[in-house]
Order: C-alpha cells, then sequence, then structure tokens
C-alpha cells in the first residue's frame, strides 16, 4: 500500500478520523445507562437522564442483555477483522467497509436512545433497545476495526505511528473533556436532556469518512491484489493463531484487560459517582473533570520523556499506580465520608483528578500503539497482514471484560442503598425508594454502587502493575522481531533490524511543539475558556459587568491581565455579599501570586475556584 500519511497535517487529520464515532460512543459510555435507568443519580441528575425518576428499561433483564449485546460486540471482532483484512475490491480493502457501515451505524445509535415504549413500556423498551444496540455496536465495530487496522499500514515507520498514536490520544483526551467536562454545563445552560443533545452532536460521526479520502488503496494505486504489491493472504484460522501466539501481545491482552475492566467501571458510573455519591452539581461536576482531563497533553509530553528514558512498561506501570490512588479520591470526597462541605470536597476531587492525569492520557494511547507496532513489524518480516485482527482480538477481550464491568457488575450494586442510621442493604430502584423502605429522609440515603467503584477499580489497576512485569521494557521493533522469530524460526530478523535502526535513525523524534500546544488549548484550556464565559455571564447579571466578549479575550490571551481582573470582580463581590450580610473570601495577594504564575486566567484553577466561590455565596443570597 501506498504510505498515505506524507504530510504532518495528514497525520493529524488522520487521527481525527475517529473523533466522531468515539466522542459519541463515549457520550453513550457516560450518561447512557444512568439516563435510561436514574436508581443512582440522586436529586442533581437534573438533565442527565431522559426523564427525571423514570427507569424505562426492566433493571432485572437489561443489565443480562446489554452485556450479552456487548460480548457479541467482542465476538464479531473476530469475523469482522478477517474481512477487512482478506477484502479485495477496486476500491480497495479497508475503505468500502467504512463506506457501507457508516450509514447504519449512525442510524442504529439514534434509534437506541429511543425509548419507543414510552415511561410504562419498560418491556418493549428494553426489546427495542437491545435490537439497536446490537446494530450499533455491529456497525461501529466494523468501521473502527478497519480503521484501526490501516494503522499499520497508512504509517512508514515506529515513530510516526507513535506520532499518530499520541495525536489519537488527543483527540480522545478532548472526547473525555467534553463529556465529562462540558456536557454537565451544556445540559443546564441549554436545558436540555441528554437524549435531545446526543441528537444535537450525531453530525460528528461523519468524521469517520476522512479515512476514504487519506487511505490511498484501490485501482489507482495498484489495488486490488495481483495489480500490484500485496500482503501474503493470511486464512481466518491463521490469523487468530498468529495473533493470539504471539506473547508480546498475549501479555499486553492481559494488562488491559485489568486496566479496561477498572476503566469501564469507572467512566460508565462517574455521573453517578459525582452527582449521586458526592452531590455536585453541573458546574462543580466541570470543576473536578477539568483538572482530571485538562493536565493530559502535558502529562502524555512527560509520559513520553519518561518512557524514552525508562521504557513503556515502567511508564505504564506508575499510570496503573496513580489511578490506583486517584480514584479513591471519588470515596474520600463522597457524602457518606465527609458530608455536604463542598470546599473540601472540591479539594479533593480537584487533587484526585490531577494525580490521575497522569494516567488517562496512555490509557487512550497504548491500544492503539501496541498491536499497530506488533503487526507493522510481522508484516515487514513475514509478509503477512493482518493487523485487523490484533485490533480484533484486543477489543474481543475488552468487550467481556467490559460488559462484565459495566453491566452485569456496575448495573446491579449501583441498585444497593445503605445508611449510616440502619445496618444492612436495600436494593431499590432509586434513594427515594430506597428511603421509603429504611424510614428515612433521602439524606440519609447513600448508593453502595458509588462507594464500591473505586475500590474495585483499585483493586484492577493494582493487579494490572502486577501482571504488568511479564511486558518487555519496550514494544521497539528489535523486541518485537525476536518474538517474530520465535514464531518463526527460519526468519533471519537481523537484517531487518538493522535496516529498521538506520531507517529510524531518520525519522523526526519527539513531538512537534506547536501540534503539542494546539492540542493542549483544545483538549485543556478551552474548558477554562468555556468556565471564564459562564462566570462573567453570572457577573453581568450580578455587578453588571460591562463588554464581557473583549474582557473574556483578554484575560484568556493577553499574560497577567488575569490579575486585575480577578481583583477587581473579588473586591466587587466582597461589597455586594457585606451588602447582604455575608462575608467572602478575598486575599488579593494569593490572586497576584497565581496571577503572575499563571498569566493565562484559565491554568489558573485556584483564582477561579475562589471566584466561583464568591459568586456562589452571593447566588446562595439571593436564592434564600
Amino acid at each position: 500500500m501506498v504510505k498515505s500519511l506524507n504530510n504532518k497535517w495528514k497525520e493529524l487529520l488522520f487521527s481525527f478520523s475517529g473523533f466522531g464515532p468515539n466522542f459519541l460512543m463515549i457520550l453513550m459510555g457516560a450518561f447512557y445507562t444512568d439516563a435510561l435507568n436514574p436508581a443512582a443519580m440522586g436529586a442533581n441528575a437534573n438533565y442527565q437522564v431522559i426523564m427525571e425518576n423514570v427507569c424505562f428499561i426492566l433493571p432485572v433483564l437489561f443489565p443480562v442483555l446489554y452485556t450479552v449485546a456487548k460480548i457479541f460486540d467482542g465476538i464479531i471482532d473476530i469475523p469482522f477483522a478477517h474481512i477487512t483484512d482478506t477484502l479485495s475490491t477496486k476500491w480497495g480493502r479497508r475503505r468500502p467497509t467504512i463506506f457501507v457501515c457508516m450509514i447504519p451505524m449512525i442510524v442504529s445509535y439514534a434509534f437506541c436512545w429511543w425509548p419507543i415504549g414510552g415511561a410504562d413500556g419498560q418491556l418493549l423498551n428494553t426489546i427495542w433497545i437491545s435490537f439497536w444496540l446490537l446494530v450499533f455496536f455491529s456497525t461501529y465495530t466494523m468501521c473502527m476495526i478497519t480503521f484501526y487496522g490501516s494503522l499499520s499500514t497508512v504509517c512508514s515507520s515506529e515513530s510516526q505511528r507513535l506520532r499518530v498514536s499520541g495525536f489519537k490520544s488527543f483527540f480522545d483526551t478532548i472526547s473525555y473533556c467534553v463529556v465529562y467536562a462540558l456536557v454537565p454545563v451544556l445540559l443546564s445552560a441549554l436545558k436540555i436532556n441528554i437524549d435531545k443533545f446526543v441528537y444535537i452532536c450525531m453530525p460528528f460521526m461523519l468524521t469517520i469518512i476522512i479515512p476514504l479520502f487519506l487511505i490511498k488503496e484501490g485501482e489507482k494505486y495498484g489495488y486490488p491484489e495481483l495489480q500490484g504489491q500485496s500482503s501474503e493472504r493470511v486464512s481466518i484460522i491463521e490469523s487468530i493463531r498468529l495473533t493470539f501466539k504471539n506473547k508480546l501481545f498475549v501479555n499486553w491482552l492481559i494488562v488491559n484487560c485489568c486496566s479496561f475492566f477498572g476503566l469501564q467501571m469507572f467512566l460508565v458510573g462517574m455521573n453517578a459517582m459525582i452527582i449521586g455519591g458526592m452531590g455536585f452539581n453541573g458546574l462543580e461536576m466541570a470543576i473536578s473533570n477539568t483538572c482530571a482531563f485538562a493536565p493530559v497533553p502535558v502529562m502524555l509530553y512527560l509520559f513520553n520523556k519518561l518512557k524514552a528514558k525508562k521504557g513503556i512498561r515502567f511508564t505504564y506501570q506508575t499510570c496503573l499506580i496513580s489511578f490506583a490512588v486517584a480514584i479513591l479520591s471519588f470515596d474520600l470526597a463522597s457524602l457518606f465520608v465527609v458530608g455536604a462541605n463542598k470546599p473540601l470536597q472540591l479539594a479533593i476531587s480537584c487533587i484526585g483528578g490531577v494525580f490521575g492525569s497522569w494516567a488517562i492520557g496512555s490509557f487512550f494511547m497504548m491500544p492503539y500503539l501496541v498491536p499497530a507496532q506488533i503487526s507493522s513489524v510481522e508484516e515487514k518480516l513475514t509478509g503477512k497482514n493482518h493487523s485487523a485482527m490484533y485490533f480484533a482480538a484486543q477489543a474481543v477481550t475488552t468487550s467481556i471484560v467490559g460488559a462484565l464491568a459495566s453491566a452485569l457488575v456496575y448495573e446491579n450494586i449501583k441498585m444497593l442503598f445503605i445508611s449510616k442510621e440502619k445496618p444492612g442493604i436495600i436494593y431499590a430502584e432509586s434513594y427515594e425508594a430506597a428511603a421509603e423502605k429504611l424510614g428515612l429522609l433521602e439524606s440519609q440515603v447513600y448508593n453502595l454502587g458509588t462507594l464500591l467503584v473505586p475500590i474495585i477499580v483499585c483493586v484492577m489497576c493494582i493487579i494490572g502493575f502486577i501482571v504488568a512485569f511479564r511486558m518487555p521494557k519496550d514494544y521497539s521493533f528489535e523486541n518485537v522481531a525476536k518474538e517474530i522469530k520465535r514464531q518463526h524460526p527460519e526468519l533471519e530478523i537481523d537484517a531487518h533490524v538493522a535496516a529498521n535502526l538506520k531507517e529510524e535513525s531518520k525519522e523526526e523524534k519527539g513531538e512537534i511543539i506547536f501540534v503539542q500546544l494546539a492540542l493542549s488549548i483544545l483538549s485543556g484550556f478551552i474548558f477554562g475558556f468555556v468556565w471564564l464565559g459562564f462566570m462573567l455571564n453570572t457577573l453581568k447579571r450580578l455587578v453588571g459587568e460591562r463588554k464581557t466578549g473583549l474582557k473574556w479575550a483578554i484575560c484568556c490571551f493577553v499574560p497577567f491581565a488575569s490579575i486585575y481582573f480577578v481583583l477587581k470582580k473579588h473586591k466587587q463581590l466582597v461589597e455586594l455579599a457585606r451588602a447582604r450580610g455575608a462575608e467572602v473570601i478575598h486575599i488579593p495577594a494569593i490572586h497576584i501570586i497565581l496571577g503572575i504564575f499563571f498569566p493565562i486566567l484559565p491554568i489558573n484553577v485556584i483564582s477561579m475556584c475562589l471566584l466561583q466561590k464568591n459568586i456562589n455565596t452571593v447566588l446562595n443570597i439571593e436564592n434564600d
């Protein structure tokens, strides 16, 4: 295949191809099951459900069917991967499958969010949704497996694959930032429920058409087979055997399953842990999640630096441990542990988020990098290209553990409630029902599932850390080549290793600084920008703020300008609060010092938190 990514902008654009489908899939993972069954959401669910306090599915049956759908999604990865690895048409190997599956993927996703039976048709909704989930998972899998499978061939070297994987992880970070930090605020600001918001975002699915233009294959470029150079055809049985016989890959699968089990349970339960477990509203949730996702670009840069010195195994192990520790902040900051002490809760959750951000980027990058590198080296040494099968094998294992984590485990433990006032565990469909069974107020009832999730995730990360000692120090060409030779003793790899070292020495190592900066702004700073916009809008109502758009631009992009703004706004809020008989925090020296260290206001999280706290104090006075 002709190498497609011969310009840096093409690397970036190709990495963006999966943004839309992944973004909508992340939306589904974050909000879907709790939107259909808001048992663990509590009173702060607001617009994050389809209809407040309404369960649209059968809580006993749906988790089982959802698990079946997820496992089915994993199983079909194998035959689908073989199809895209061996397909031969005049349009090429990868592009036709994306083109065929794209439309049904979009349509089925829309139907998944439409419980046609309404609030009283739980059985009908359960059957309807389960059917469309099967269709969506199948078509989504085919599109994404094809996209991932092309990664090993569109890139010409390990360093390019590392860059593309890194860019892909940046865009994944943006998706998670938008879903977990910005969407809760947008739902409240726009006053729309999550299902309506999903339909508004569905055009993003069309980013999957980008590979149709970037992948150079088909008759024009010497394909299908026999019209030009082609890889050796691999049967499905041989492809599966080669994939699962590769020890480097199998050891990675085991580690990835451990981390994915914990990560999937964390992601699907995050909203419930923050909204129900901590009692946060949309804005407080945005603050907490911004601290987790905003530092990811910087953390990925440091990840690559540490990887270059200590190897990928050591670096990934540090990520597993940091996430295991950070996840416990959800319990430490919960209403069950500290009560409704918002400043303390925010401090714990923000510190935990920053600590966990070290791991988040690597969780996105590694599943693309490892299979692509192994399959690329295998093709160079043996002439056998079945790269999609590696991603399929990874997908089938993660689908199974993900289904166990998100459907069977989480969907059942979130129906359990406890109280400090009375012993025992209660099964109920909502906080209200649990409180009624216990004869207590809703504020005295706690969801047990939101307390168990962090503990389970922590344990799985620790297991992953231990198992990771079976991984190689690095997935370099030489290390992968040695494993391929173990499978094919007749291969001579020395010349290939030497040639690869010579080729890699000519490649540009490291990241491109302007791309890093741009992606940092997209994935991190943007939420500070949005947060500042919301605060300026509130200040406009409270203190008659004028020219808010100009002030927003100055504070975001003019170094040190935010110092004057923060000091002036804090002073106005102090005067306004005192006039209404309340006191707010105002320590000018803190904002001056922080403004010097953080010249762009959105990075200055501490000053923004203090400013937001003072705004909330004044707003609470108004509400009272």
